[in-house]
């Protein structure tokens, strides 16, 4: 065997990177990690973006996918400084009338507050997460295989492959049905589309096995986190550096992109297959963000009480409401009563702002590259739910679909979630029976383009480095 530079380079430091960089280096394989921007952790970053002492999310903010991810799991992560705290309730959704909707980790209370829907949530429910032991390790990782549990995942996908709206006709209730839709809404889709209550789904489940956790310091901790480790493991890091041609890359047996398919054709496509290089350019990705960053001077004052003391916000109202703001998002359209996503960490970590004020941050769904101001959108829709919240607003920060990409290169167009995840590319995500391999021989891909998709989890970066482990090393991980 010829001698290289290094076992492995990973080129982008996102969750993904850094975990397909872990599980490579604990293989005894040497790695260099190398990120574009000074700082590692893609879309794990946390930085005073409005004011002094006021720190924010810059990206992802909060984890439900994180506190079930079996790859995250099996790290020491308390022991380089990660602590979780999981809110009471996970998620409120405020209607019209001051009422909220609520999922807490308790399945019972959550399905008591939906009144005469609650025995269809838990007839939805319960078989999922009585089967959750057997169905999450499936749920994350491809799906083009044989189920470790088939049983149980063909029950799962026949109402995961359901539309949201096909789904919501379980329930009766206003609250259900909106409660229902915030949920599904995450999958950044209209909700008429199949897979859409995959999202919802998987989602709601987290919320009742460990609860929706942010982090302690802010996000970024979990990137430093995995860095610390990945460095004590014997790993090295270069940051600073962006990689637009294989030949920056010094020599390795295998080289993973955390990187959509847009940026990995810039960079290696001239070595793939003409038909591997044609899926790669049909890839599609979804619809984008605008994000606001406040600072305030007191919390939101939400109308409801359930809403006061959530960790995530999801604001819409009806799933009629949700329903014709994500398709208008879908097709090109800016709502005037978006729904909006809305977290206010400082409630439950005091670090986050000067002591008596606060931080909240919040994102709608728009056009793919829209630069659309929707800041005075968004603050009139928390507005409607919070009488008075525009009256604490000390300062703000935005994010619009370019600035975004700009950012993080990933979010192309804004798309946050590494392109669509509809019923073709959910299946072919990136490429038909290629999710991680690219037809060069130590090539891989491991960014949130491949399965499992988005979400901070590490999987698709886990599960890449176990293809090349076995392509390239013959090591076959359990």
């Amino acid at each position: 065997m010829y001698k290289t530079d290094f076992d492995s380079v990973v080129v982008g430091s996102g969750p993904n990177g850094l975990a397909a960089a872990i599980t490579l280096q604990q293989q005894g394989k040497s790695v260099l990690l190398i990120e574009a921007k000074k700082q590692i952790g893609g879309g794990l970053r946390s930085e005073e973006l409005t004011l002094p002492g006021f720190l924010h999310d810059v990206c992802s903010a909060v984890h439900p996918m994180a506190s079930v991810s079996p790859f995250l799991n099996s790290l020491p992560l308390a022991d380089f400084g990660v602590d979780f705290i999981f809110p009471e309730v996970s998620v409120a959704h405020p209607l019209d009338d001051g009422r909220a909707a609520v999922l807490t980790k308790s399945l019972e209370y959550t399905a008591s507050g939906l009144g005469a829907d609650s025995h269809a949530y838990l007839d939805l429910m319960r078989p999922i997460l009585e089967a959750w032991s057997k169905l999450s390790k499936d749920i994350l990782s491809p799906l083009l295989k044989i189920p470790s549990h088939p049983s149980a995942m063909v029950k799962f996908g026949w109402l995961g492959l359901s539309s949201a709206l096909s789904l919501s006709r379980r329930f009766k209730t206003t609250e259900a049905k909106a409660l229902w839709a915030g949920m599904a809404a995450h999958s950044m889709q209209p909700l008429s589309k199949s897979t859409t209550s995959a999202v919802g789904l998987v989602l709601q489940a987290t919320g009742h096995i460990k609860g929706w956790p942010i982090v302690i310091g802010g996000s970024q901790r979990i990137a430093d986190a995995l860095s610390s480790y990945f460095l004590s493991i014997g790993g090295k890091i270069e940051t600073g550096i962006y990689i637009k041609s294989l030949s920056q890359l010094p020599s390795s047996k295998v080289v993973m992109f955390d990187v959509t398919p847009k940026q990995l054709l810039e960079i290696a496509g001239h070595r793939f297959s003409s038909i591997y290089q044609w899926q790669l350019k049909k890839f599609r990705y979804g619809m984008g963000i605008f994000k606001v960053d406040w600072a305030l001077d007191a919390p939101i004052p939400f109308m409801s009480a359930d809403a006061r003391r959530a960790g995530t916000l999801h604001l819409g109202n009806t799933i009629d409401e949700i329903r014709m703001s994500e398709q208008s998002a879908y097709k090109g359209r800016h709502s005037e009563a978006p729904f909006v996503l809305l977290s206010q960490p400082s409630l439950f970590d005091y670090r986050r702002a000067p002591v008596g004020k606060h931080t909240a941050w919040a994102y709608c769904h728009v056009p793919k590259g829209s630069t659309v101001d929707m800041r005075n959108v968004i603050e009139k829709q928390v507005e409607r739910f919070a009488p008075g919240f525009k009256d604490r607003i000390l300062a703000t920060h935005t994010f619009n679909t370019e600035q975004l990409e700009k950012y993080n290169p990933n979010y192309i167009g804004g798309d946050i979630g590494g392109g669509v995840m509809d019923i073709r590319q959910l299946f072919n995500r990136p490429a038909l029976f290629s999710p991680y391999r690219t037809g060069v021989k130590g090539i891989y891909m491991c960014s949130s383009s491949t399965p499992p998709g988005g979400g901070v989890h590490g999987m698709c970066g886990y599960h890449a480095a176990r293809r090349a482990l076995k392509d390239v090393f013959g090591i076959n991980l359990k």
